[in-house]
C-alpha cells in the first residue's frame, strides 16, 4: 500500500498467527517505520492464546475474525496517525459496524487439522493426490482454504447458503483498506487446492468437488502486482491517509517472504532454523506430493516452491552433543577434517516424524549402500550436515530445481553464522552461498512489493526496483570438486531415501 503526501511511502503488514507486524519504506528502500500489536497481551478481551482457540478436539484450530479487525487499527490509534482523532476509541465504528457482518465469527487458520475427509474426498474426486497436485500445486492439507469451506458446507450448510463472498486472510485485510471486496491475488489463491496453478484461473473440477456456486463466492482471481484501488475515504478522515493511496493485492506470508527475501530466478533460499525451509524459484514447476508450488508473487510467468523439513537444528544440535561433546568448534572442526562426500558414507537423521519424506529414525549406510549402526564421531558429524542437504536438493530438484549461470544459494536462520556448515552447504548444491539478515521478511517484502505494485504497470520489474537493496554477503564458494562428489551422491541418497521410506511403511504395516 502506497501512503504519503510529499515523499511516497510504502506500507507492508504481516497478519502472522500471533501478532500484526507493519512496516514503512520510503521510495529509496529506507526504514521509516515499524510496529507490531501481540494479540494475546494487547487484545486480551478474544482471549487467544499464540493467537488461536484450539478447540476440544484438538484438531480444530481458529481465530476471531473481529480480533483481526480490531488490531488493524490500533496500529494507526498508537502512532497517532492524524490530527483529527476524536476520544473515541479510533476502531468502535469499524468494529461495530463488522460484528455483525460475518457469516463465520473464527476463522480457521493454518495450525487446523480437522479437514481430513475432505481432503481424502478431493483427492477421490479428481483421481488421486498426484493429480490434484497436478492442478493445484499441492496434494490436499487440511490447512489448505478449499477444504476447510468443504468442511463448513457440510457442517453448517445454513451459514454457507448465507455467506455472499469468501476471503482469504489476505484479501480479507486489502478489503479493510478497500472499503469493499479485494480480489485474490494468483499466488495465495495457489495455495487452496483450488486453483489451476498453469491457467491461473479456479479449477472447475476442483470448485464442484468443494462446495456450490462457489466461483461466485470467491471472486476472480487477480495477477499479485494488481493494484485493486484506492483506500477507503475511512481511513483517509479518520487516520489521514492520501486520498491518492492505492492499495496493491494482499498475499500470503510465504509469498510475501519470497519477496523480502529478494530471491531471483534460478536462487534458491535455505532457512536454517528448528526446521528447515526451502524457498525455489521456478520456471516450469513440476508438483509432486512433496512440498508446494504457488505462482510466483512479483513475476506473473513463473513460479514459486516451498519445502519445509522437521529436522533441523534440534537434529544437528543432538548429534553436536553426541558426537563433538556439545562444541560448535568441535563440530565444525570435523566438517573441516572430513572429507567432501564422507567417503561414501550417507545418513538418514529423522529424530522426529519427517514431512519430507514421511519417516521417522536413524539410517546410515557405508560406501556400498549397505545399511550399518554406527558411524566414527567425525563421520557422524558430516554424515548429518551433508544429509540434510542432500535431502533438501533432491527434493528441490524433485520439484524442478536446477542449478544454472549464476545460481545463488541464499542462506539464513540460525545455522547461517556457521561457515563450514555453509560449506558443505555450497559444495552440496555446487553453488556459491550467501547470507542475508531476514527478520520480518514477510512484513519488509509487503512493503517491497506496494513499492513494485505502484510501478509495475510501467514495465519495472521487481529486481530492477531493489538495485537499492542491500546486497546479500559472499561466504562460501564450492569446492572445485563438488559436482563430481555430490551429483552422483544426490542419484544415490534419491535411491536409498526410496530404501528407507519403504522399509518404514513395511514396519508400520500391521
Amino acid at each position: 500500500m502506497a501512503v504519503g503526501q510529499n515523499s511516497p511511502l510504502f506500507l507492508g503488514f504481516d497478519f502472522s498467527t500471533q501478532q500484526l507486524k507493519v512496516v514503512t519504506i520510503d521510495e529509496d528502500l529506507n526504514l521509516v517505520h515499524q510496529d507490531r500489536v501481540h494479540f494475546d497481551s494487547e487484545l486480551p478481551e478474544f482471549r487467544t492464546n499464540g493467537g488461536v482457540h484450539l478447540h476440544a478436539d484438538r484438531l480444530t484450530v481458529t481465530s476471531p475474525v473481529l480480533m483481526w479487525v480490531k488490531q488493524h487499527g490500533s496500529v494507526y490509534w498508537r502512532r497517532g496517525a492524524s490530527a483529527t482523532l476524536d476520544q473515541l476509541d479510533p476502531n468502535q465504528n469499524l468494529h461495530n459496524l463488522l460484528q455483525d457482518s460475518f457469516s463465520v465469527a473464527d476463522s480457521p487458520v493454518w495450525m487446523d487439522s480437522s479437514s481430513s475427509r475432505q481432503c481424502a474426498a478431493l483427492q477421490a474426486a479428481v483421481g488421486g493426490a498426484r493429480l490434484l497436485a497436478e492442478i493445484s500445486g499441492s496434494r490436499a492439507y487440511e490447512r489448505f482454504t478449499g477444504n476447510q469451506i468443504a468442511k463448513l458446507q457440510q457442517s453448517f450448510p445454513d451459514q454457507y447458503q448465507d455467506t455472499e463472498r469468501i476471503s482469504l486472510v489476505s484479501s480479507f485485510a486489502a478489503s479493510l483498506f478497500l472499503g469493499g471486496y479485494a480480489a485474490i491475488d494468483y499466488s495465495d489463491g495457489s495455495g487452496m487446492n483450488l486453483l489451476d496453478i498453469r491457467t491461473r484461473t479456479w479449477s472447475k473440477v476442483l470448485l464442484e468437488a468443494t462446495a456450490p456456486h462457489l466461483e461466485q463466492l470467491l471472486g476472480a482471481p487477480v495477477p499479485s502486482t494488481s493494484v485493486l484501488g484506492l483506500v477507503s475515504s475511512y481511513f483517509v478522515q479518520r487516520y489521514g491517509f492520501s486520498e491518492s493511496c492505492r492499495v496493491v493485492a494482499f498475499t500470503g506470508d510465504n509469498p510475501a517472504s519470497l519477496a523480502g527475501m529478494k530471491l531471483q530466478e534460478g536462487n534458491i533460499t535455505v532457512s536454517l532454523g528448528t526446521s528447515d525451509t526451502v524457498f525455489l524459484w521456478l520456471q516450469q514447476p513440476r508438483p509432486a506430493l512433496e512440498g508446494h508450488v504457488f505462482c510466483n508473487p512479483i513475476d506473473p510467468e513463473d513460479y514459486m516452491a516451498l519445502l519445509c523439513f522437521k529436522n533441523g537444528s534440534l537434529t544437528r544440535e543432538r548429534v553436536r552433543d553426541k558426537c563433538a561433546g556439545g562444541s560448535w568448534e568441535v563440530f565444525s572442526a570435523a566438517l573441516r577434517d572430513t572429507p567432501l562426500g564422507n567417503k561414501g558414507n550417507i545418513g538418514f537423521y529423522f529424530d522426529t516424524m519427517e514431512i519430507t519424506p514421511p519417516v521417522m529414525g536413524v539410517h546410515r549406510f557405508d560406501s556400498d549402500d549397505t545399511e550399518v549402526s554406527w558411524f566414527s564421531p567425525e563421520v557422524e558429524v558430516r554424515a548429518v550436515v551433508e544429509g540434510q542437504f542432500l535431502s533438501r536438493r533432491v527434493h528441490a530438484e524433485r520439484l524442478g530445481y536446477s542449478v544454472v549461470p549464476g545460481t545463488r544459494v541464499l542462506a539464513t536462520g540460525g545455522a547461517s553464522s556457521n561457515r563450514e556448515i555453509l560449506q558443505v552447504l555450497s559444495d552440496t548444491f555446487n553453488a556459491p552461498v550467501y547470507t542475508i539478515d531476514l527478520s520480518d521478511s514477510a512484513c519488509l517484502g509487503s512493503a517491497y512489493r506496494a513499492l513494485h505494485g505502484s510501478v509495475a504497470e510501467f514495465g519495472v520489474s521487481f529486481s530492477d526496483m531493489l538495485k537499492k537493496a542491500p546486497e546479500p554477503q559472499l561466504v562460501a564458494n564450492p569446492h572445485p570438486a563438488a559436482q563430481e562428489v555430490y551429483d552422483p551422491m544426490v542419484k544415490r541418497y534419491s535411491r536409498l531415501e526410496d530404501t528407507v521410506l519403504q522399509k518404514s511403511r513395511t514396519q508400520t504395516t500391521p
